[in-house]
């Protein structure tokens, strides 16, 4: 099987497995010494369900200044629901809150495995599908002094931490497209790249990485005061605005089906394009004066690269639809087997829904693709 492998910003292609360094650096000092504070990498995060951002029942509408406390893997005095900002549209708070976790949990794998001189690693989400991590150390690693290697140790777990929780992420919309149930008797489908989803996910990553960088205070601390200020940033409104604001898109953007929300928009964007995922504002939002959108930039790999590092990142997607899966990226061929890299697999996945999208009569989707 060929497979594409990206150390940093280069594209190689080879043969899947190739380039897999299975034996570890020589351990430089003791183990366990770098940590950023308030997260633990043998602590993964909890199950947070998201909420459809649809005025529609089971739906909460949040107050911006009433989000209470962020907590690492749930506090009971912190709220999950929809906020409406006017420069970002829908923000679902269990989304962001996903993400940073995510983002913080696998910055402090990565920084636990470089100070063990790990060359590979693997870790799993929610989902059954198996990620597979290989680096490749500067080759002057071992002549850096101590202080050095932890400072850029610490920088390059922080992109590449928010950078794998972005691919699962993405990874995990995909995924609910194609048929994957985390509930056997609910579908998520009517969710998969809903209109909010991706910039919320987003959003998660860019404020993890900020709280990554504030080693003064606890990592929940420092993340419920950036959670406070983006959407101060972002224009977010009142509940009652908000509510207001998605009840005027009904049948537009959403619609009720007896005791079914139908999802109508959607958003691809995972930045293939411009490297920028570019959220969408609703149109009866009035109480925004002519707003911009404001877009955010994917995680990259372009500053581990610069410290030397290289980077290679596969999935084993160990579930029910992996051939549908396999076969809509690659085509109807033996040779389409995992593990898959993202940097091949995404876009031409990407394709392929986009063009389901239209099949299925989603409106949107239809005008996105006809735009390319």
């Amino acid at each position: 099987m060929l497979s594409a492998s990206v150390f940093g910003c280069r594209q190689t292609v080879r043969l899947a497995g190739s380039a897999v360094r299975q034996n570890p650096l020589r351990r430089i000092g003791p183990s366990g010494g770098w940590t950023f504070n308030g997260l633990d990498a043998r602590v993964p995060p909890s199950y947070r369900p998201g909420s459809y951002a649809s005025a529609t029942r089971r739906v909460t509408f949040l107050d911006p200044a009433d989000l209470g406390p962020h907590g690492y893997r749930f506090d009971g005095a912190e709220r999950s629901g929809i906020v409406y900002t006017c420069r970002a549209g829908h923000i679902d708070i269990a989304h962001v809150r996903k993400a940073i976790d995510w983002t913080g949990y696998l910055a402090a794998v990565v920084l636990d495995r470089i100070e063990a001189g790990r060359t590979t690693f693997q870790f799993k989400q929610i989902e059954p599908s198996l990620y597979h991590v290989d680096l490749t150390f500067p080759d002057d690693w071992t002549d850096l002094d101590d202080g050095q290697r932890e400072r850029i140790a610490r920088e390059v777990a922080c992109d590449l931490g928010a950078h794998l929780a972005w691919t699962g992420l993405t990874w995990h919309e995909i995924l609910t497209w194609f048929g994957y149930r985390f509930k056997i008797w609910q579908s998520e489908f009517p969710s998969a790249f809903s209109w909010e989803d991706n910039y919320s996910n987003l959003l998660g990553t860019r404020i993890a990485v900020a709280a990554l960088g504030d080693e003064s205070r606890p990592f929940d601390e420092v993340v419920t005061d950036l959670l406070d200020e983006w959407l101060v940033e972002l224009g977010a409104q009142p509940a009652e605005a908000a509510e207001e604001i998605t009840g005027a898109m009904r049948d537009r953007w959403f619609s009720s089906q007896g005791f079914f929300t139908v999802i109508h928009e959607r958003n691809f964007d995972i930045g293939l394009d411009d490297g920028h995922v570019t959220p969408r504002l609703a149109p009866t939002a009035v109480v925004c004066d002519d707003p911009e959108p404001r877009p955010l930039a994917i995680p990259t790999l372009d500053r581990p690269a610069r410290h030397g590092f290289l980077v290679r990142v596969q999935i084993e997607p160990r579930v029910w639809e992996e051939r549908r899966i396999l076969t809509a990226a690659f085509g109807p061929s033996d040779e389409a087997t995992g593990p898959l890299e993202p940097v091949v697999a995404f876009p031409l996945l990407m394709d392929y829904i986009e063009r389901d999208a239209v099949a299925r009569g989603i409106p949107r989707a239809e005008s996105e693709v006809a735009g390319k």
